[in-house]
């Protein structure tokens, strides 16, 4: 299953909402040194306890990840 994602680095919060098709995720970390992305698949994977790989977005806000069945 593939889901889109929108990354809010840098917040003060680590929190996902689901809006429609698309999820918004908060994340603390910052967007360097690929940091942002790491926090986010294991915020994911805990969140869909299952395994997650950022398919596409790798330097974007806008991410696509797949859940792992």
């Amino acid at each position: 299953m593939k889901i889109k994602v929108r990354i809010h680095a840098n917040s003060s919060q680590e929190k996902i909402e689901k809006k429609g098709e698309k999820y918004e995720i908060w994340l603390k970390e910052k967007p360097r040194d690929n940091k942002a992305n790491i926090a986010l698949e294991k915020l994911l994977k805990k969140y869909f306890k299952k395994a997650v790989k950022i398919v596409k977005g790798l330097k974007s806000k806008n991410k696509i990840v797949e859940i792992k069945k």
